[in-house]
This record gives structure tokens, sequence and C-alpha cells, in this order.
């Protein structure tokens, strides 16, 4: 099921005055290890036309991103997953890979597929096959998230958003990283089909400004320029 996936760039002063909202009325993600939320490091994928990237600065109704990611910068948990997105709408495609399978995806090399598009694996190798999908940049931030049943609600607080160039060094504990200069703190909001008026009240603050970028985007331009 595609879902709405709405983006807001704020100021740290918005930041904090959301997330004070929200976190009195909705119960954090229970995935969350403390008060501090966690940590996201994504190894981002494009191929030799650097197609991700171009179809979303040119804005692209459907375009894909492909990623690898991990949480608190551990190997315990690692994602596969491709990002289908449709105007505002997006598909996620998610699958959980050892680090032998990370680490052959690094070198451009496939790994065992179920055959379905549904499959993420499947639609890497596809990629590796026929467009040469090689990592390109790796991103790092924190998350405070919080969840809301009716309607699949996910809001999330990123803040401290960093682009990594050697990305060789994705699953290593000490990174090199350059920060964004701007951008760096963004509010995702996400859900099915609805999202109730209390929420979008508490979201209000009259002068936040939604945005189409995306982190993957910001990151190439920071470590390509």
């Amino acid at each position: 099921m595609y879902r709405v996936e709405d983006k807001y760039s704020c100021t740290a002063t918005e930041l904090i005055a959301l997330q004070s909202r929200i976190g009195a009325v909705l119960r954090p993600d229970e995935n969350e290890g403390g008060d501090e939320g966690y940590s996201i490091t994504s190894l981002y994928f494009d191929d030799f036309r650097d197609s991700c990237l171009r179809d979303t600065e040119d804005g692209v109704n459907r375009r894909n991103k492909y990623r690898i990611r991990i949480y608190n910068n551990a190997l315990d948990v690692i994602k596969l997953e491709v990002k289908t997105k449709q105007h505002n709408r997006i598909l996620k495609r998610s699958k959980s890979i050892s680090i032998a399978q990370m680490k052959s995806l690094m070198n451009g090399e496939c790994i065992e597929d179920s055959a379905s598009r549904e499959d993420p694996a499947t639609l890497f190798n596809l990629a590796i096959q026929t467009q040469g999908l090689r990592p390109r940049v790796i991103v790092s931030y924190e998350r405070k998230a919080y969840v809301y049943e009716p309607g699949n609600v996910r809001i999330t607080f990123d803040r401290n958003i960093r682009a990594g160039g050697r990305v060789e060094e994705f699953g290593q504990k000490n990174i090199s990283y350059e920060f964004l200069r701007e951008y760096d703190k963004v509010l995702e909001v996400k859900y099915d089909e609805f999202i109730p008026d209390f929420l979008l009240q508490l979201l209000e603050l009259g002068n936040m400004r939604q945005t189409a970028w995306s982190k993957y985007q910001l990151c190439r331009e920071c470590v390509d320029f």
C-alpha cells in the first residue's frame, strides 16, 4: 500500500516545540532504545547515470531509491530497502539481510532473491545487472518517532543530518561526515488514508515550510560539490 509522506523543513526552535506537543499526546515508537530516540545510517545506491539523483532533482512523479539501513551504528539489524515515490505517496519494500549480503551488494554483486518484484533483493539485483547500481553516499541522522494507530500515522523528527562520501566505511564505527549547513532538521508525517484533525492542529506553527527535497539529494550535493 502506498502511504502519504509529507516533509517539513524546521528550525531548531520549531522542532523542539513540535516534538514537545506531539510527545505529550502520542506514544514513542516501541523500537526506540531510550528517550533520545535512535540513530539511522543509510547507504544509498545509484546507477551509472545517477538516475535516482536526477529524477529527484527534476521532480519525476514516479521514482525509486535504493538503500541499506542500520540503526544505532550496529550491524545486528540490517535492512535492504527499495522506496518508490509517486507524487507525495510512498511504497517501501524492505527485508533483513546478513552482513555477508550487505558486503556483496556494496561490491556490486547480486545476492539471493525470490524472483519477485515485491522482494527488494530482486529489484537491487536487476538494477545491478542492467544499470550498474553502486553505492554513492552515506546518510546519517538522529530520529525521534511517534505513532498513532488510527490511520497508521507515524511522525518523525530528524536532526543532525550528515553525509559521508567514503562509502566503503559504511558499517564501521568511525565514519567521516560532512554536516549539512542548512536543512539539517526535518519533520516527516506519514499515514495511510487519513490523519486526524487534532494532529494537524498540533503540527501547525504557521510558518513551517513543506518541502519536496530528499536527504539523499542534499547529502549527494554535500559530498559531490
